[in-house]
């Protein structure tokens, strides 16, 4: 069965942006959609946030996995692949505003971990990164970088922001996700 987690920043919580929305239009077609509470969302840790997910889904994560993160997310999402059995491979990882370093306070805590690149680069098939050209929190270069060290699909998408709700009012749905899903 497709499967999908989807998580949300630093600050954030499962009912804010697109969360919602995209869980509901991937629950209507079948797949079964989790949206966690990721712990301590003021002073997140990579480690504590993967290790929450891993302790609390309700499946387990396999080749129709998809894992899609939005700001901090996507680096819960690296550390979750980093601690994965090595016989599980996911379908597909979507980063959306991902960054590799944080001055700001609240992710001051945030990087406990090295990423193993090479070794997480492995766990799944396909990483798709999307990008503003004007994200006022997280560098493109940022996410070129994580583009070159995963061999992902970098999309820069103009005038976007953080894809967000503070950023931009459309932000309540995001139907670029779900084109991306629905692609064989």
């Amino acid at each position: 069965m497709k499967n999908a987690i989807i998580f949300h920043g630093t600050l954030g919580s499962p009912k804010g942006n697109w969360f919602q929305w995209l869980k509901n239009k991937l629950m209507k077609k079948g797949w079964k959609v989790w949206v966690p509470k990721l712990p301590v969302p003021n002073k997140p840790r990579i480690t504590r946030s993967a290790k929450y997910v891993l302790r609390h889904m309700s499946w387990q994560l396999n080749s129709e996995s998809v894992l899609i993160g939005h700001s901090s997310g996507p680096a819960v999402i690296l550390g979750i692949l980093s601690m994965l059995p090595n016989d599980i491979v996911v379908k597909k990882c979507i980063f959306v505003g991902a960054f590799t370093k944080s001055d700001w306070e609240p992710n001051s805590e945030f990087f406990d971990c090295k990423f193993d690149f090479p070794k997480i680069k492995k766990k799944a098939k396909e990483f798709i990164l999307i990008h503003a050209d004007n994200d006022p929190y997280t560098p493109l270069k940022q996410a070129e970088n994580l583009s070159r060290e995963l061999g992902g699909e970098l999309i820069v998408k103009h005038g976007q922001g953080h894809f967000n709700l503070e950023a931009r009012k459309q932000y309540k749905q995001f139907p670029f996700i779900l084109e991306l899903l629905e692609e064989k």
